[in-house]
């Protein structure tokens, strides 16, 4: 098993449990272009718009990027609103993956990127779309989709009729929320723009806009082809045929593993080579929660399954822990990764989130039942209040380990800590620095560091950088060291400059440079002490 993985290969190995469905031919080519993809899957029949709602109706088909809404409604709502308001709607595919345990979609635009269009060019002609855009965020599915629209003759030209293009964004993980997804392609920034706003009404340049992703849109294609009755025959009656999910964390081998649904989770965990007896499994992601090892044994994979014992689905990101790592010091990366992640543009996810970050090393580091307490009214105050879902989801992750990890929970809380080193196994990205691809959210590898002997609680350090060094009760910085992400390096430096007493300095932070130590064992220079 190996005790170490910090990131993911872009395109991971793919194996099936049971026969193929989405990810049939890949024993036959690396990617199928499209004479390729023919010979596998065949033509595809055409369909009237009513004749796909109800096929997609009769496959009880969701979305398949994590909120898991009705396709058959969103497509009726966005046909209803077209015809209402006599505009042509626009079809979008979210290919954007951008989260370090994710690989699902990038595996289908990257090995069968003609599936995916499949089910976006049926959605299309049965809407009368004249525009399909595909929304990713990596090279290599920009490279796989372009090519696969040339082979289709598929191009963004006036006049033809249907402009197809892909639209290559950010590698944030907020750019895959559909309302920045949709504001970038319309020209603005890849954040979500703060207002709810219903794609089906008013998506791409004002029009009712179907958005899902790419999962979806493929399974739409296998349905069509197959029937209705024959898909079901596969997987749960309330949630039939196949699931794609992302393996990783403390595996022998990270796989993109098509399965049935229904199928035992400890069984995917097997075949990715995963223990036998972890002590936790995080379902659903980085948005997700974590089982605890009685939910993990008895769970199956489903959505409505997993909810019951209290997992996600989610984005299929499926992720187990040994027991020879400190769980809650490796859900800490993943929190900080999360807070760097954030758009910053509303309060609860600029300030709460690294609040929540710095938190949990407060629980780690000998912070005591007042530090949990804290940790868990934060975590509270950022819940449904943020312009998208990432603190919702960010909280889900925090708030879920403090309950499968109790025991450790108690350990860290009224004892000395659990002992056991942190081994990384949880991916983020290349080095685990906690961002991806250079993203402005990774770690800068400096570290703000406040001199209690000079601080005199001016306090124009917290105004100039709010989300790093918040103050406490009594005046002051309510932490004495902080690692300043790449996004706050230029006010962290301002902040330094500008402080009165010479307090504050920006140095090289030990830890990036180090790597990952045992919580319990390590310096406690967060906990503020001016004794």
């Amino acid at each position: 098993m190996s005790a170490g993985v910090t990131s993911l290969p872009e395109v991971p190995e793919v194996r099936a449990a049971g026969v193929p469905r989405l990810t049939a031919g890949f024993d036959l080519a690396e990617r199928l272009d499209l004479a390729g993809h023919l010979v596998v899957h065949g033509p595809l029949p055409p369909l009237s718009g009513e004749r796909l709602a109800a096929l997609a109706e009769g496959i009880a088909l969701r979305g398949r990027g994590g909120a898991g809404f009705p396709f058959a409604r969103k497509l009726r709502a966005v046909a209803d609103a077209a015809v209402r308001r006599g505009v042509r709607p626009v079809v979008v595919v979210n290919g954007s993956e951008d989260e370090p345990a994710c690989r699902k979609d990038t595996v289908l635009l990257n090995r069968a990127p003609h599936l995916v269009l499949d089910g976006a060019l049926l959605a299309a002609e049965a809407l009368g779309a004249r525009t399909l855009v595909v929304g990713v965020t990596r090279d290599s599915t920009r490279r796989s989709t372009e090519r696969a629209l040339d082979e289709r003759g598929l191009a963004d030209r006036r006049g033809a009729g249907l402009r197809a293009r892909v639209q290559r964004n950010p590698h944030r993980m907020v750019t895959g929320e559909s309302s920045a997804l949709i504001r970038s392609i319309d020209g603005g920034p890849a954040k979500p723009p703060g207002r709810k706003v219903r794609a089906a009404e008013t998506g791409v340049g004002g029009a009712p806009t179907l958005l899902s992703n790419a999962e979806t849109f493929a399974q739409l294609a296998v349905a069509a082809r197959t029937g209705v009755d024959r898909y079901r025959s596969t997987g749960v009656p309330d949630e039939p045929g196949t699931v794609l999910l992302t393996l990783s964390g403390a595996v022998a081998r990270p796989l993109v593993l098509e399965a049935p649904s229904g199928v035992p989770l400890r069984y995917a965990l097997q075949l990715a080579g995963a223990p036998a007896d972890p002590q936790g499994v995080l379902t659903g992601g980085y948005h997700g929660r974590w089982l605890d090892p009685a939910a993990a044994h008895g769970a199956v994979v489903s959505r409505a399954a997993l909810e019951r014992v209290g997992g996600r689905l989610g984005a299929g990101a499926v992720l187990p822990l040994a027991r020879d790592t400190c769980p809650l010091g490796e859900a800490l990366p993943v929190a900080r990764w999360l807070a760097g992640e954030s758009a910053g543009q509303c309060g609860p996810c600029h300030r709460g989130l690294p609040a929540a970050a710095r938190g949990l090393e407060e629980v780690l580091t000998g912070g005591g039942p007042p530090a949990l307490e804290a940790l868990r009214q934060i975590t509270d105050a950022v819940r449904g209040r943020g312009a998208c879902r990432h603190p919702d989801g960010s909280a889900d992750f925090v708030e879920s380990a403090l309950v499968a990890f109790a025991d450790d929970l108690a350990a860290h809380v009224l004892g000395g800590g659990c002992g056991r080193p942190v081994r990384a196994v949880l991916p983020l990205g290349t080095g685990g620095t906690g961002a991806v691809d250079g993203d402005a959210g990774e770690a800068s590898g400096r570290v703000l560091t406040v001199d209690w002997t000079l601080c005199e609680g001016h306090r124009l350090c917290a105004d100039i950088v709010p989300e790093l060094l918040p103050i406490g009760p009594d005046g002051y910085p309510s932490v004495a060291e902080v690692p300043v992400p790449h996004r706050s390096l230029a006010d962290a430096e301002r902040a330094v400059r500008r402080c009165p007493a010479l307090a504050l300095r920006l140095e090289a932070d030990p830890r990036h440079a180090a790597g990952p130590e045992a919580p319990g064992r390590g310096r406690r220079a967060l906990r503020r002490g001016r004794g």
